[in-house]
């Protein structure tokens, strides 16, 4: 049985931001395969690709920008790790429960990193910035502060050259992101 190809879905947007933000010209066609609307890329030569975290990673080769991806095999498994996350965890969230379990996590998490890796800017913070965008944008102030660690580490991602792009910017309150107690 073949699968339901539907409109191409928020993931797919998310992807065409990639691909301008890595100084790709735009051309690739994207589909949402099913109910969740998988993002599948038809290849001109050759099988389609599907899955958010498959079709980035080859952007990412297409762009020659495999820095990315880690420059070491344990930033290289991090990088993996936190674009699993992000497909497992991320873009599954259903309830206000489930985000604040999630912030939580990385809030924790980032306590002592600048980037998803530690210091290096990688695949994992666009696509966790993506992932994130519309659950940071409905935050309260409060809320906000609560995972300040989130909080500094989105800010910081949507001020990185090219990755807003037409996202709405988000407004932290900065002496508190950046405040040493």
């Amino acid at each position: 049985m073949a699968a339901a190809v539907v409109g191409p879905g928020p993931a797919a947007e998310e992807l065409s931001l990639l691909e301008k933000s890595l100084g790709l010209k735009k051309g690739n066609k994207y589909s949402g395969q099913g109910e969740r609307k998988t993002p599948v890329l038809q290849m001109n030569n050759g099988p389609s690709l599907t899955g958010l975290t498959t079709i980035a990673i080859h952007l990412v080769k297409q762009a020659k920008k495999e820095q990315l991806l880690g420059s070491t095999t344990e930033e290289k498994a991090i990088v993996q790790q936190w674009l699993e996350y992000r497909v497992t965890q991320v873009d599954k969230q259903s309830s206000k429960e489930d985000i604040r379990l999630i912030l939580k996590d990385l809030n924790s998490y980032l306590e002592d990193k600048v980037y998803i890796t530690g210091h290096n800017f990688t695949l994992a913070d666009i696509l966790l910035y993506y992932g994130l965008h519309h659950i940071i944008a409905d935050l309260t102030v409060q809320e906000k502060e609560k995972y300040l660690n989130v909080s500094r580490w989105f800010n910081h991602i949507q001020h990185y050259p090219g990755i807003r792009q037409h996202l709405s910017s988000i407004v932290f309150i900065k002496n508190r992101l950046y405040n040493t107690h």
